[in-house]
């Protein structure tokens, strides 16, 4: 069933759990993600970023997103805007029916950054959807989002941590729903030079300056060493490609407030590290489905472990209840949207 990450925060920010958020670029992707969260009967949310509609289409995107609730009316899902730079943007993807968006004006100075998450946020409230922001800077490119190298990050990194007291101020006047806070990790593969060492202190201070607010973790895959190793030895090259360790992660998302934990890199490494090894195995192999579904399978295998890490597995059901005793709020649009959920979703 559709729903908006906000009672499912409302449950993981004390319950000792965090929400997979999910980026999806195809129906192979999508897929695993949701039979990982089925079996380990997990709450989801399916992020599709601005380089992802512009690859697969928003119109094929929805429709592979609505046949997932369809065949799986059980999993509270939410659809959420990745990294959104725009207030039309964000105001597009409402229209669109997703149930969360981001507004990322981290890259701007501190007041433009609270000027464009308000404007996101009062278009998005009217809709009933919650909003996501970022403050503070992290490492790394992934797409459009571009950060600061390894190098420099790892050497100036308290420089561009958030700041526990600029993000009370900024929460207030801004009106987000929850933030992406820079507490060490860092996007895409190549994230750091040496094993991280998330800023646990800094989370602390956070939860004691903003009590309640859902914070989300980006750039936290931690890209498993038996895809890269499979990437490498069937004709890849990515040497010294090093992720944020999962223990750390089950840390942060068990202890502290972190309710969103984002994932992406890893699953593009799963994909790709099956199709490789298909590709180099079976030279003569040339029906997609024979090695997008090894893809997909090893996708489902990764996602599950993600689950337990973030002690979500299992969760679906106290949302589903969570959800209801609010009264099954959904968007506004729902009502006069094609992508309205199923009957089954919100009986």
């Amino acid at each position: 069933m559709l729903m908006t990450t906000k009672p499912m925060f409302e449950l993981a920010y004390s319950g000792g759990f965090a929400v997979g958020a999910f980026n999806v670029n195809n129906m192979e992707i999508t897929q695993g993600i949701i039979e990982a969260c089925a079996a380990e009967k997990s709450p989801l949310i399916l992020q599709i970023s601005k380089g992802a509609r512009k690859y697969a289409n928003m119109v094929y995107l929805k429709a592979i997103i609505d046949a997932a609730v369809k065949e799986h009316p059980e999993l509270p899902i939410a659809i959420h805007l990745d990294h959104g730079d725009t207030v039309d943007l964000v105001n597009t993807c409402l229209k669109d029916g997703f149930t969360s968006v981001m507004i990322d004006g981290s890259h701007h100075a501190y007041e433009e950054n609270i000027k464009l998450t308000a404007e996101a946020a009062k278009a998005a409230h009217a809709a009933g959807v919650p909003v996501e922001a970022e403050l503070g800077q992290l490492g790394g490119i992934e797409e459009d989002v571009v950060g600061l190298s390894a190098e420099d990050y790892a050497k100036n990194m308290g420089k561009f941590l958030t700041d526990p007291k600029q993000a009370a101020d900024f929460w207030k006047r801004s009106g987000c729903d929850s933030l992406a806070v820079a507490i060490g990790t860092s996007h895409g593969a190549f994230k750091f030079k040496h094993e991280a060492k998330l800023a646990f202190d800094r989370v602390e201070e956070i939860m004691k300056t903003c009590p309640g607010l859902p914070l989300v973790m980006h750039g936290s895959s931690s890209v498993p060493k038996e895809f890269l190793d499979l990437i490498n030895k069937y004709g890849g090259n990515m040497p010294n490609a090093m992720g944020v360790p999962e223990d750390q992660i089950h840390m942060a998302v068990t202890k502290y407030g972190v309710c969103k934990v984002n994932i992406d890199t890893d699953l593009r490494m799963a994909l790709t590290a099956k199709i490789r090894e298909v590709f180099a195995t079976k030279p003569g192999e040339f029906d997609p489905r024979n090695y997008l579904g090894p893809g997909r399978e090893a996708i489902v295998g990764m996602v599950k472990r993600k689950l337990h890490m973030l002690n979500c597995a299992g969760k679906a059901e106290a949302v589903v209840k969570q959800w209801e005793k609010a009264g099954k709020p959904v968007p506004s649009f729902y009502a006069r949207k094609c992508c309205a959920p199923t009957a089954a979703a919100v009986a």
